[in-house]
C-alpha cells in the first residue's frame, strides 16, 4: 500500500503546488527504491481517497491538458472570446459584472440511487476505461480497511453485539485515571471518558508510545529527507496502488473522524444517542450520514440526533424577542452544505469554522487538518456527513445570522460520494463546491444537476497550467447551474481571510433571507429514504416502541387536564394519605401509640383510591414496559419523553443571559408548575401498589386477591436500564415506603450475585447546577435546566466493573439527586422548610457520600444545617463534599478545581436558627466545628463557570470538565478507602429507607 509523505511543509492557499512522494513499502519485495513524484498538495493525498475513482483522478495531475472541449449536442467549443475575458476578469478580482448567460427552466430532480450509481459510472468509465470500473478487487480492500481499523481499536469484538449505554457508564479503574492512551485499543475508551465529562479534548487524544524515540526503525524517520525518484511508467503497477496511506500501526495515532466512526459502527442506538449529544454539549460538529465502506450501506443518523435539543433567540420583526427550544430534529433552517469537489488547496473545516466563529474567534465544530493530529489520513471516514448549527444568542455582537442556519459538511471528494452529494443537493438551499480543477469528468458530473433548485458556488484556487481549462468548464456550467459571476469565489495565498470570510457570510445570509427551503432534520430523513439511504430510526422495535407510545402521548392535549382524568390516584385522596402517614410515622419517632384514628383514616383513604381503575394510558404504558424486547422497552420510554415533552405549555419568556444549565434530554418546554413527565405514569403504578399493600397488611384484602404486585419489578428492571426512578415524590414530599421497599427488594432480587451498595445523593440550592454535575461526573439523565430539575429525589443506578468492584469495595452506586432546598435570609420555620428539613434528613441518612451544591453567597441552606444536626447524634453523617459553582462566569482561565476557603467558618444568618433549634443553650457552632468538614481534608471545591462564551454556541469549559473530573476521582476515592460510612448492602439499605 501506498503512503503520501510530503516533502517540506505543505503548500500555501493557491501557490504553486510542491512535490510528493509516493512511498509503496508493500512493494519493497518487487520493487525496491520505487518513488513517485506528483505535484499536489500532499494533504490532499491524505484526505481524499476512499475510490478508485478519486485516487486515479489524483494521479491524473501528472497531465496538463490545454485543449478545447465541445458540448456534445454543438459544434461550438465552451468558451467564447468575450466569455473567457470576462470570467478570467473575476479570476483576477472583478466580481462586479453581470449575468453571462439568462437563466434556464428548472428540470425535474432526479433522485433514485440507481440513476445516481449510473451517471457516476458512466463518467467514470469515460475517463478510465470500463475494465477500471469493472475491477472487483476495489472493494475488497475497502472492506479489509475497515475491519483492520476495528480490530486495531479493539472493536471488532462489538459487531455482533454492540457496545450498549451501560459498557458506557460502568465505572472502572480508569475511571480514577486521567492518563494517555498506551495502545491503540485504549483510543475508544479515553474518547468516551473524555465526551462524558463534556471534555473539548476529547477529540484531540493521542498515545504515549511504549517504545522510546531512539528505538523507533530509522527509516520511519528519514522518509522526510528522501531525495525525489520519478517513477518510471512502464514499471510494474500491478500491485495496490490504490489506497495512499496505510492503516496506523501502533505508533501512529488514529485520524480522530476515523475513531468516531469505529465507535458508532461498534455501538447500539442508545450508545450512538449518547455520543452525539454528548458532542452537542462540546460544540462538535455531528455525524448525520455515517459511511459503512464494509456493507456499503451508508446510514442517515435521525434516531441519534433525537436527542439533541437547541435554544436559541427569536427576534420577530416588531415586539419583544424571546427564547426558543426545540428538538434539533424538528426544527426548521435553511441548510448550506460545503463540499470538495477533486481536489482543493482550502480546508472546507477551517472555512466553516471561521464562518462560525464571531470575529477573530474561529470555532473548532468541524475537525481540520490543522488541529492536533488532523494530518493524520482517514480510512474509514471518507463519505461521513457532518451537520452543525449557527444559532442566535440575541446579542448583535455575537449573531453573524439572524436565525438559526444549519451547515452541512461531506468529508471526501463528491465523485467518490455520489449518494451523499445527491442527497446534500436535495436538502440544501446552497452548496458550496471547492477545488482546484474542473475538468471534463468534473463537468459532466455537475452537468447533471442540471435544474436543480440549489443555488451553486464555487470557491476556486487555480493551479498553475489548469487556469484556461477551469475557465473554459466554469464558463460553461454558469448557464447549466445558474449562476452567476458572483457565485465564483476565488481564494489564493494572497487574498485577504478575514474579507473571504465576510463574503461566504454575506452570501449565506442572503440565502437565508431569501425565500428558500428550510427543512428539519426530520424532513431531511425524507429525502435520504428517496435516495437509499438506510434510516437508523426506521428499524421495527423503534416504530412499533414509537406506535405505542403515540396512541398515549397523542391523547394528551392539556398536561393538568389529562392528570385530573387519567392519572386519578394522584389527586387529593394522594395528598391526605401522604399527610396521614407523616403523622403516624411521626408519633413512632416519638415513641408514642399508634393512633387508631388516624390509621382508620389512612385504610379509608386508600380504599378510595382502590376503587379506580387504571386508565387507559396506564393500562398502554404498562404494556409498553413489560412485554416487549429490553431494546424495545427503551425505545419506548424515550418516544414517552419527547412526546410528553412536547405537550408542555410555552415556557415564559427569558434573557439570553438566562441559559446557565445544560439542556435536558428531550425536546419541548419547562412548566413554571411541575411538567407531565414518565415519573408521574410510575407514580401512579406505585400508589396503585401502595393502596393494594396498605390493604392487604391491614387484612381488608386478600394476598390472593393483588393485581399489582409485579409492578415494583417492571420499576426495578428500568432502574437496571439506566431511567431516573422517583424516590421522594415532588408533589407531596413524601416517600412511598411501600412501594420503594418493593422496589429495592426486586432490585435485590435481580442483583443478588452482587449486592453491595455505595448511595452517593446530592444536595443543595435550586438553579446551582447540581443535576448538571452529577450527570457530567457519571453520564446520567437527570432532568436539567430552569423549571425542569427535580422537584422529590430521583435516583439512577452504576455499575461497577467487576474487575473494579473488590478494590472500590461495592459493586454499584446509587446516585440520587433532590429538588432545591430553600435558601438566603428565608425562615426557618413553617410547613415548607419542615418538608425540605426531612428530606434533607432522610438523603444524608441513607448516603454513604454527599455533595453539597452552594451558591455563589456561600450560604448553606437551614434545612442542611438542620439535617447535620440532627444526623451528628446518631453518628450516620456521611464524608460531605462542599461544590462552590460560579455559572455566571465565563471560562475561567485555567481550572480552579479545589480552593481552601473559610466557606464553614461562620455561619450565615439563615444558618443560625436551626443551631438554636438543635442545641438550646449550648451556644453558637459552625459546620467547621464538625467533624466532616475539615477544610485541612479539602472537602470545599471550586467549580468553574459552566460555558466557555455565551449560550446557546457556547461549548462547556474545559476547567469545568477537568475540575468536574477531580472532583469525581476524590468521591470514588473516598468511597475505596472506607472514608464514608459502612457500605450497605439493598437489605440495609431497606431498612434505613423505614427507619427515617
Amino acid at each position: 500500500m501506498v503512503r503520501a509523505r510530503p516533502l517540506g511543509s505543505l503548500p500555501g492557499r493557491g501557490a504553486v503546488p510542491r512535490a510528493v512522494v509516493l512511498s509503496c513499502p508493500s512493494l519493497h519485495s518487487q520493487h525496491q527504491g520505487t518513488r513517485l513524484s506528483v505535484s499536489q498538495p500532499s494533504h490532499q493525498l491524505d484526505n481524499g481517497r476512499t475510490n478508485r475513482c478519486e485516487q486515479l483522478a489524483q494521479l491524473s495531475w501528472l497531465l496538463c491538458t490545454r485543449n478545447t472541449f465541445y458540448h456534445p449536442s454543438t459544434a461550438s467549443p465552451f468558451l467564447s472570446v468575450d466569455s473567457r475575458v470576462e470570467v478570467e476578469l473575476l479570476v483576477k478580482g472583478r466580481a462586479d459584472l453581470g449575468e453571462v448567460a439568462p437563466e434556464i427552466k428548472a428540470s425535474e430532480r432526479r433522485t433514485a440511487v440507481a440513476i445516481a450509481d449510473l451517471e457516476w459510472r458512466d463518467m467514470d468509465a469515460d475517463d478510465y476505461g470500463a475494465n477500471e470500473a469493472q475491477d472487483s478487487d476495489f472493494p475488497a480492500v475497502e472492506r479489509s480497511r475497515l475491519r483492520e481499523m476495528l480490530s486495531l481499536l479493539g472493536l471488532d469484538t462489538y459487531q455482533a453485539h454492540k457496545l450498549s449505554l451501560q459498557d458506557f457508564l460502568q465505572i472502572s479503574s480508569d475511571s480514577m485515571k486521567n492518563r494517555a492512551p498506551q495502545a491503540p485499543r485504549d483510543l475508544p475508551w479515553n474518547f468516551l471518558r473524555k465526551l462524558q465529562a463534556l471534555s473539548s479534548e476529547a477529540r484531540s487524544t493521542t498515545m504515549v508510545l511504549d517504545a522510546p524515540p531512539d528505538a523507533r526503525p530509522a527509516e520511519k524517520e528519514s522518509q522526510m529527507e528522501e531525495e525525489i525518484i520519478y517513477w518510471d511508467a512502464a514499471d510494474d503497477l500491478a500491485a495496490d496502488i490504490y489506497s495512499f496511506s496505510e492503516l496506523p500501526t501502533p505508533d501512529t495515532p488514529v485520524n480522530p473522524l476515523d475513531l468516531l466512526c469505529a465507535l458508532l459502527l461498534s455501538s447500539d442506538s442508545f450508545l450512538q444517542q449518547e455520543i452525539v449529544h454528548k458532542m452537542s454539549l462540546c460544540q462538535f460538529a455531528l455525524p448525520l450520514v455515517l459511511p459503512d465502506s464494509e456493507n456499503h450501506y451508508h446510514t442517515f443518523l435521525l434516531w441519534a440526533l433525537r436527542g439533541v435539543v437547541r435554544t436559541w433567540w427569536v427576534q420577530p420583526p416588531r415586539g419583544v424577542g424571546s427564547l426558543r427550544e426545540d428538538s434539533a430534529v424538528l426544527s426548521r433552517a435553511p441548510a448550506v452544505a460545503f463540499v470538495r469537489m477533486e481536489v482543493s488547496s482550502n480546508s472546507k473545516s477551517q472555512l466553516l469554522n471561521a464562518v462560525l466563529g464571531p470575529g477573530h474567534r474561529p470555532r473548532d465544530c468541524f475537525w481540520h487538518r490543522d488541529l492536533n493530529v488532523g494530518t493524520n489520513p482517514r480510512e474509514i471516514a471518507d463519505g461521513l456527513v457532518e451537520v452543525s448549527w449557527f444559532l442566535p444568542s440575541g446579542r448583535e455582537d455575537l449573531d453573524i445570522f439572524p436565525e438559526p442556519v444549519a451547515f452541512l459538511n461531506l468529508r471526501g471528494d463528491i465523485g467518490s460520494h455520489w449518494l451523499q452529494f445527491k442527497l446534500l443537493t436535495e436538502v440544501s438551499s446552497a452548496v458550496f463546491i471547492l477545488t482546484d480543477n474542473i475538468s471534463k469528468k468534473e463537468y459532466k458530473l455537475l452537468y447533471s444537476m442540471k435544474g436543480s433548485a440549489t443555488k451553486y458556488y464555487f470557491i476556486l484556487s487555480p493551479y498553475r497550467g489548469k487556469r484556461n481549462a477551469n475557465l473554459r468548464f466554469l464558463n460553461r456550467l454558469i448557464p447549466v447551474l445558474r449562476m452567476d459571476h458572483s457565485h465564483v469565489l476565488v481564494k489564493v495565498s494572497s487574498t485577504d481571510g478575514a474579507g473571504f470570510v465576510r463574503r461566504v457570510r454575506a452570501i449565506v445570509a442572503h440565502v437565508a433571507r431569501a425565500p428558500c427551503r428550510r427543512l428539519s432534520v426530520e424532513e431531511m430523513a425524507h429525502a435520504a429514504r428517496k435516495l437509499g439511504l438506510r434510516v437508523d430510526e426506521d428499524c421495527e422495535e423503534c416504530q412499533r416502541a414509537r406506535g405505542r407510545a403515540e396512541r398515549i402521548t397523542r391523547r394528551v392535549k392539556d398536561a393538568d387536564a389529562y392528570r385530573r382524568d387519567e392519572l386519578r390516584l394522584q389527586g387529593d385522596a394522594w395528598r391526605k394519605a401522604a399527610q396521614v402517614e407523616k403523622e403516624l410515622c411521626r408519633a413512632q419517632w416519638a415513641g408514642d401509640p399508634p393512633d387508631k384514628e388516624l390509621r382508620q383514616r389512612l385504610l379509608e383513604l386508600r380504599a378510595q383510591q382502590l376503587g379506580h381503575e387504571p386508565a387507559g394510558g396506564l393500562q398502554e404504558f404498562i404494556s409498553g414496559i413489560s412485554g416487549p424486547a429490553p431494546g424495545e422497552k427503551l425505545y419506548f420510554l424515550r418516544w414517552m419523553e419527547w412526546g410528553l415533552a412536547r405537550v408542555a405549555p410555552p415556557r415564559p419568556r427569558q434573557p439570553p443571559e438566562t441559559i446557565l444549565a445544560l439542556r435536558p434530554k428531550h425536546c419541548g418546554a419547562a412548566e413554571s408548575g411541575e411538567p407531565l413527565g414518565v415519573e408521574h405514569f410510575l407514580r401512579e403504578m406505585g400508589q396503585f401498589y401502595e393502596a393494594e399493600s396498605c390493604l392487604v397488611e391491614a387484612g381488608k384484602l386478600l394476598a390472593a386477591q393483588r393485581r399489582f404486585a409485579h409492578f415494583p419489578g417492571l420499576a426495578s428492571e428500568l432502574l437496571l436500564k439506566g431511567l431516573p426512578v422517583e424516590l421522594i415524590d415532588g408533589s407531596a414530599r413524601s416517600t412511598p415506603l411501600r412501594w420503594v421497599s418493593g422496589l429495592l427488594r426486586e432490585l435485590h432480587a435481580r442483583l443478588e450475585r452482587r449486592p453491595r451498595l455505595v448511595v452517593l445523593s446530592a444536595l443543595g440550592l435550586p438553579g446551582t447546577g447540581k443535576s448538571t454535575l452529577l450527570n457530567t461526573m457519571f453520564g446520567l439523565r437527570f432532568a436539567t435546566g430552569r423549571g425542569r430539575g427535580p422537584r422529590g429525589a430521583f435516583m439512577q443506578l452504576v455499575s461497577v466493573a467487576e474487575s473494579f468492584s473488590q478494590d472500590l469495595g461495592c459493586d454499584h452506586i446509587l446516585v440520587i439527586d433532590s429538588g432545591g432546598l430553600i435558601g438566603g435570609a428565608l425562615a426557618s420555620a413553617g410547613e415548607r422548610f419542615e418538608q425540605e428539613a426531612s428530606l434533607a434528613t432522610q438523603l444524608l441518612g441513607l448516603s454513604n457520600v454527599t455533595v453539597v451544591s452552594l451558591a455563589e453567597t456561600r450560604d448553606i441552606p437551614p434545612a442542611i444545617v438542620h439535617a447535620f444536626l440532627r444526623l451528628e447524634k446518631t453518628g450516620r453523617v456521611p464524608n460531605c463534599q462542599f461544590v462552590c459553582q460560579n455559572l455566571h462566569d465565563a471560562c475561567a482561565p485555567g481550572p480552579r478545581p479545589r480552593e481552601r476557603r473559610p466557606l464553614l467558618d461562620l455561619p450565615g444568618e439563615a444558618g443560625r436558627a436551626p443551631v438554636h433549634t438543635e442545641r438550646p443553650g449550648g451556644g453558637m457552632r459552625t459546620l467547621a466545628g464538625l467533624a466532616f468538614c475539615d477544610p485541612g481534608k479539602q472537602h470545599i471545591w471550586h467549580i468553574p463557570g459552566l460555558w466557555h462564551g455565551v449560550p446557546p454556541m457556547a461549548a462547556v469549559s474545559l476547567a469545568y470538565s477537568e475540575a468536574i473530573f477531580e472532583l469525581k476521582r476524590c468521591l470514588l476515592e473516598n468511597i475505596r478507602n472506607g472514608l464514608s460510612n459502612p457500605n450497605k448492602n439493598i437489605q440495609q439499605l431497606i431498612e434505613l429507607v423505614r427507619r427515617l
